[in-house]
């Protein structure tokens, strides 16, 4: 073959359904090195007659997906007279189970991609879980669902990411002696705020491991025990200032933290 070859791809709505497939069949053929040009959203037949149009004189072919009846058919026939190759998608498989449920289609064009609102909050509560993660940005404080604070390796990141897909913003502050956490962080209702408190027994066992995961010796003071009971001390001062909940983390699973914090904030 010399130059590409060139297939459009025509919808009646974004024309993602009909690239994937098209793009699939031509990973078959030419090492896969063919033009690809998408005609989204297809309402008429005169949109129809340019595009085939250009396949007659580009010396391609046409693979599409369009729900209304009419103009499929539109386009099948016209395809036929113009002895261009149109490949139907969509057609033989509405077809098929229409036979099959003995009902008609809904024939509205782009369902595939109108999803609910569920799945938009989930995905603006991971992005925002993303945003705020670990106190890198104290303005999330006063806008999340819920705000985790605990000393490091209190599982807050999973715990955050858990959640937001249950559909909750959250955001978490990490807690260290040698910084003041952020004032937003004793402005916002204390409610809203859980600590996560964990065994200074558990704590230097799960950072000893985390050092040696990392390749480096477990002498450094991130797992000292002494080190690890003044930061839960300062944790502890901390939210007893806030006033806020506080879960012991030391033998759950994120799951089951994250149900308990589910809980409380539905109280």
């Amino acid at each position: 073959m010399g130059a590409k070859p060139i297939v459009y791809v025509l919808s009646d709505s974004v024309g993602e359904t009909a690239e994937l497939v098209i793009k699939a069949g031509l990973s078959q053929f030419n090492n896969g090195e063919f033009k690809v040009h998408r005609i989204p959203y297809i309402e008429d037949k005169g949109t129809i007659n340019e595009s085939i149009q250009l396949a007659k004189e580009k010396n391609g072919i046409i693979g599409f997906t369009l729900v209304d009846p009419i103009l499929r058919n539109y386009l099948n026939e016209q395809a036929n007279i113009m002895n261009i190759e149109a490949i139907d998608i969509m057609g033989p498989m509405l077809s098929a189970m229409e036979r099959v449920f003995e009902a008609a289609p809904r024939l509205e064009a782009g369902l595939v991609h109108k999803l609910d609102e569920d799945y938009f909050k989930r995905v603006e509560a991971i992005e925002f879980a993303v945003k705020y993660d670990d106190g890198r940005d104290s303005r999330g404080i006063a806008r999340a669902d819920i705000v985790l604070i605990g000393v490091s390796r209190t599982s807050k990141t999973p715990l955050s990411q858990y959640l937001a897909h249950k559909r909750l913003k959250v955001a978490n502050v990490p807690i260290v002696p040698e910084v003041d956490p952020p004032e937003e962080l004793f402005g916002v209702d204390s409610s809203k705020c859980i600590g996560l408190r964990i065994s200074p027994e558990k704590l230097n066992e799960i950072r000893k491991e985390r050092l040696k995961a990392l390749g480096l010796g477990d002498q450094a003071s991130y797992a000292n025990i002494q080190r690890i009971h003044e930061e839960i001390e300062y944790f502890d001062k901390i939210v007893d200032k806030i006033g806020c909940e506080v879960i012991d983390v030391s033998n759950k699973a994120v799951e089951e933290t994250a149900n308990v914090i589910r809980q409380i904030i539905q109280k």
